[in-house]
């Protein structure tokens, strides 16, 4: 457990931790277990333990659910403001973990990073992935595990180079949105910096 995140040992768990992140950092949703496991990447009898001592503690609470019971985080739990805030500030992946992430699916040519990495928030996709012979099944596992770290759900668009360089030169919407807002470029084979 040497590579153990510090605040999961504080939390006594990394799922405790990922289910925090997932029902402060949405707040206004509701998840089952099945639902929250899966979001947070953690077998379900885990979620359903973590779930119990979050319920217990009052950080969360029940809800009906048109499909069954739901959980929410509980807005009116004494420490919820502070408990949130230090969430926030403590929650990052760094761009090394996102490219090796990534790489897993394909040869990478570039990844840029904007939305909730660059609190531009009008922008449509949080990270753009471009690489040839991306497989996409495995891209979307990745920015799965990344989605299961930071507690929040990740908008993505992925391009072949190819694709990619056509839609810069015909200023495509998305890709235009993307570079003409604030952004990141941590991984650049094609020349983009």
């Amino acid at each position: 457990m040497l590579g153990m995140d510090p605040l999961a040992r504080l939390f006594s768990s990394s799922a405790r931790l990922k289910l925090l992140r997932l029902f402060l950092f949405n707040d206004d949703a509701g998840f089952s277990v099945t639902d929250a496991a899966f979001r947070v990447n953690v077998p379900k009898d885990s979620a359903r333990k973590e779930m119990k001592v979050l319920l217990t503690s009052r950080i969360i609470r029940k809800k009906a659910g048109k499909d069954g019971v739901v959980y929410i985080a509980n807005k009116r739990f004494v420490h919820y403001q502070p408990l949130l805030v230090f969430l926030r500030d403590t929650t990052e992946v760094g761009d090394l973990r996102i490219v090796t992430e990534i790489k897993k699916a394909g040869n990478l040519r570039l990844v840029t990073l904007s939305g909730l990495f660059t609190g531009a928030i009008e922008t449509k996709a949080d990270i753009i992935v471009v690489g040839d012979k991306l497989d996409e099944k495995r891209l979307e596992k990745s920015i799965h595990e990344l989605e299961a770290e930071l507690g929040r759900e990740l908008r993505y668009a992925s391009f072949s180079t190819e694709d990619f360089r056509y839609r810069v030169g015909v200023y495509d919407r998305l890709v235009r949105d993307i570079f003409d807002y604030p952004h990141r470029v941590i991984f650049d084979k094609i020349g983009m910096q």
